[in-house]
């Protein structure tokens, strides 16, 4: 795991137990974001991007915190199995972080009323991309910073906007909710690789697998959910609905599948029935009459 040094601005190296105490950033990309490449070779500060680092860096060191973790200059895209491992290990990333800003670019400072119905908070694209639901549910305490890196809240006096923002009832506790509920969350979220709409997910769900860029999405989210299957006997991952007449099979094609299924709860009946499984031929599912 790569950090940065908040005073520095340097990159190090850690592993295992020796692992400092840090803080996250959670952002939206956006053109010119400053890469490891760019971070390593000393061209961070011709990037638009650069004023996003130092202001996360100069707010993490106010805090007190000698280190911190940033995506977009703490992973080596170009080793695809780096990128792989960073992406299976990001959502415990953001669970063990100290604290997590959110840096919404989108957001003025001289907003006042966020909880108005216009308001530039409740309308931030943060809310509206796949990475982030991880980056908001994962750690516990989570400051919400506007462009100017203004704090203007947090995840618990927020909780009330963000539940009506996201239609998420378990902020707190996301491990309470049931399969197709955490699936609804990220109904509406969209990814800039069409194959992440799956791979955002893992961690939401406690699961690992390989990143296969290319595979398209259907096929990374039929992987996905055939993983969860395997982990969990929460049969709610077959409550979705199509309404453009899908002529598929039993596991959805996109979250999307799951925009309303919100409200469905995990039943528990049956409880000598057989544990479901995934085999060569399909779903293997056993009904006790």
């Amino acid at each position: 795991m790569r950090l940065i040094n908040t005073s520095t601005l340097l990159l190090h190296e850690f592993s295992g137990s020796n692992v400092p105490l840090y803080a996250i950033l959670s952002h939206r990309w956006e053109d010119s974001e400053v890469t490891f490449e760019d971070l390593r070779g000393g061209k961070g500060p011709d990037r638009a991007g650069w004023r996003k680092i130092t202001g996360c860096c100069s707010q993490a060191a106010r805090d007190g915190w000698e280190y911190v973790w940033i995506d977009s200059c703490c992973i080596d895209k170009s080793s695809s199995s780096e990128l792989s491992e960073a992406l299976n290990s990001m959502f415990s990333w953001y669970r063990f972080a100290q604290i997590c800003y959110v840096y919404l670019s989108d957001v003025p400072s001289a907003d006042d009323d966020h909880f108005g119905p216009e308001s530039h908070f409740r309308n931030s694209k943060w809310f509206h991309r796949g990475w982030t639901l991880q980056e908001l549910l994962a750690p516990t305490r989570v400051e919400f910073y506007s462009q100017d890196w203004v704090e203007f809240g947090t995840k618990s006096s927020l909780e009330e906007l963000i539940s009506v923002i996201t239609g998420i009832t378990h902020l707190f506790h996301y491990d309470e909710a049931c399969v197709a509920q955490k699936m609804s969350w990220a109904a509406h979220r969209e990814t800039t690789r069409e194959e992440d709409q799956a791979y955002c997910l893992m961690g939401l769900f406690d699961v690992n697998m390989a990143t296969l860029y290319g595979e398209g999405a259907t096929k990374a989210f039929i992987r996905l959910q055939q993983e969860i299957i395997n982990k969990t006997d929460d049969e709610s991952i077959f409550a979705w609905n199509h309404r453009l007449g899908y002529g598929g099979g039993l596991l959805a094609d996109s979250p999307a599948f799951f925009a309303e299924s919100g409200d469905v709860r995990r039943g528990l009946f049956d409880a000598g029935r057989p544990p479901h499984s995934m085999t060569n031929k399909g779903l293997r599912l056993e009904l006790i009459l």
